[in-house]
């Protein structure tokens, strides 16, 4: 499903982008996409980021190198 989405601009930016065929249309909704998958990207980054800070605080470092040790091991 799609929504309509309406945009004023000055008529000359839409007389130099017509001159140069770009196709307005395809070109907003390229940007659009473009930006609320950045969007997506930054906040799963950010939630990574505290995600770990909590881990980190729980896991001990010299544990997991052991458990990592002993798996090489048993190999």
């Amino acid at each position: 499903m799609s929504v309509v989405v309406s945009v004023r601009i000055p008529k000359w930016v839409k007389e130099r982008l017509e001159k140069h065929g770009v196709n307005i249309a395809e070109l907003v909704r390229e940007k659009l996409v473009e930006e609320a998958r950045r969007l997506e990207d930054e906040a799963i980054d950010k939630e990574l980021e505290e995600v770990g800070s909590i881990l980190a605080e729980k896991i001990d470092p010299y544990e997991i190198s052991k458990l990592i040790d002993e798996e090489r091991k048993s190999r």
